[in-house]
């Protein structure tokens, strides 16, 4: 057993530590699950281009002031487990900084493993931390509401602060919130359709709220000038609906369509809704496309590396590898990507 674990130096004294995994989605990661990471016991539950995305939400509930967020990306080995060397590093920091507590330097910020993520995605970690501290929402929550009942005309759209839109995503149970946005969301102008529809991957949306979205994503799916952006942040929005049987029906729809050959639509699919693709005839139809698509050899060989990672999807890709209907386009691809160190012969 390692002297000192991050997670110890982390929720010291009277300190509250809440850690969430920032990368497909922003999910809550219990203090015990990180334990059980950092000490290898377990692999890493949920990597993201071969590494682990961490948010850390520290708080003192007597010190309201003090409040601190930070980010840590750590390297993955391959088998998933957590890189010890990188974790020893930031321990080591951690301890110098309290060791020389004068220091200018911030052990979890100036470090190589730090890092910042994107406007939405950090919107929405600040609209989850309010929540979690029962501290209010910005100021820009209330406008946001106001246009989403229709207070507002419908250009107003551009005023809206996008840390007030996550607010609203991430306060779907209060008020008439989701009712408001199920009403309006297929008049949405389409920007601030993506933006919200990208934020909900965050959250759960309910049944009244799925439905909406699928609706609107058959609907869309029927017209083929449909901006692939658009059907990206949809699908996004439906990946982590409570029903996901309905979610899978969709997706199916969507893999008949051309729009299913958009580099930016399959790269949805294949980061946010990899647990659809472990039904053996979906994640075939998935192959096909991305194969045939227009992400090309540098995208099939970018999403498969990153679902590949994941246990519960290898064993799944490999053997659909070997199937012998597979397409030529779709062996040509393997080809590439493994070369000779796949045997992938019928």
């Amino acid at each position: 057993m390692m002297e000192k674990r991050l997670i110890d130096l982390l929720q010291h004294q009277d300190n509250r530590l809440r850690i969430y995994d920032m990368g497909r989605r922003i999910s809550k990661l219990s203090n015990d699950t990180f334990a059980r990471i950092e000490t290898a016991e377990i692999p890493y539950p949920m990597p993201f281009l071969q590494q682990a995305w961490i948010g850390l939400l520290i708080w003192n509930p007597t010190a309201r002031n003090q409040n601190l967020i930070w980010f840590l990306k750590l390297p993955l080995d391959e088998q998933g487990f957590l890189v010890q060397a990188a974790r020893d590093d930031i321990v080591n920091r951690l301890l110098q900084q309290v060791i020389h507590p004068d220091t200018e330097e911030d052990a979890l910020k100036d470090n190589p493993f730090s890092f910042t993520p994107d406007p939405e995605k950090m919107a929405c970690f600040h609209a989850l931390a309010s929540r979690t501290l029962k501290t209010p929402a910005s100021r820009y929550y209330e406008e946001v509401q106001q246009y989403l009942a229709g207070q507002y005309p419908e250009a107003h759209w551009t005023h809206l602060g996008l840390q007030g839109l996550a607010d609203y995503v991430m306060r779907l149970d209060q008020g008439e919130n989701t009712q408001s946005l199920c009403q309006n969301l297929a008049q949405l102008p389409d920007p601030l359709l993506m933006t919200l529809a990208r934020m909900l991957e965050h959250c759960q949306p309910d049944y009244r709220l799925q439905r909406a979205l699928s609706q609107l994503l058959t609907q869309r799916l029927k017209h083929p000038e449909t901006a692939p952006e658009l059907i990206a942040a949809l699908l996004r929005g439906l990946s982590n609906a409570v029903d996901s049987s309905g979610r899978d029906q969709v997706i199916d729809q969507l893999l008949d369509s051309p729009l299913a050959l958009e580099a930016e639509v399959i790269a949805a699919l294949a980061t946010r809704c990899h647990t659809s693709l472990e039904q053996p005839e979906r994640l075939k139809r998935f192959l096909e496309c991305l194969a045939a698509g227009k992400a090309g050899q540098q995208g099939f060989s970018r999403i498969l590396s990153d679902l590949m990672f994941l246990s519960s999807m290898r064993s799944q890709i490999l053997m659909a590898f070997r199937d012998p209907q597979r397409s030529e386009s779709l062996s040509q691809a393997i080809g590439a990507m493994f070369g000779s160190r796949l045997n992938t012969s019928h």
